[in-house]
């Protein structure tokens, strides 16, 4: 078992696309949890995530609900990505099977689902600012996790 991403609800199909691309580049799988803001597989999803769409893994979860059951069968940890963090992400300890979730680029994810989250993580920035683009602040976040836990390929 690896890291994986998953996207709440995502809005933006260029910033699911980036980042499918991305956990492609890593051999890691992405989740989705819907419903999406678009149609999973639209153009600006493909034109994101190019040719590397067909060497990613996604599964995509119904529900935040069907999400969770996955979650609790394969006995993940969950690290909700968030402005709202208690810790930056460079000084949190990873774990090789850590799910990093990333909320919706509108509206971040519910009080329910920062309720079942074991930790939340923010990447600190300059006074002011609001947050980073979801793909961006996803890959600075993964690639340290990757650095920790010894996870980029050879």
């Amino acid at each position: 078992m690896t890291l994986a991403l998953a996207l709440f609800q995502p809005d933006i199909a260029p910033n699911a696309g980036t980042l499918a691309r991305t956990m492609a580049c890593f051999g890691l799988s992405l989740h989705i949890i819907e419903p999406a803001g678009f149609p999973v597989g639209d153009a600006g999803f493909r034109r994101a995530g190019m040719d590397y769409l067909d060497r990613a893994t996604i599964r995509r979860h119904a529900s935040f609900a069907a999400f969770e059951l996955w979650r609790g069968m394969e006995a993940r940890r969950l690290v909700l990505c968030t402005t709202r963090g208690a810790v930056p992400y460079a000084a949190f300890a990873f774990a090789p099977t850590d799910v990093l979730l990333l909320g919706r680029e509108s509206a971040g994810v519910p009080e329910e689902v920062h309720a079942v989250a074991q930790a939340r993580i923010l990447v600190p920035m300059a006074a002011g600012a609001r947050s980073l683009n979801v793909a961006v602040a996803g890959a600075m976040i993964l690639g340290e996790a990757l650095r920790q836990t010894g996870g980029f390929p050879d």
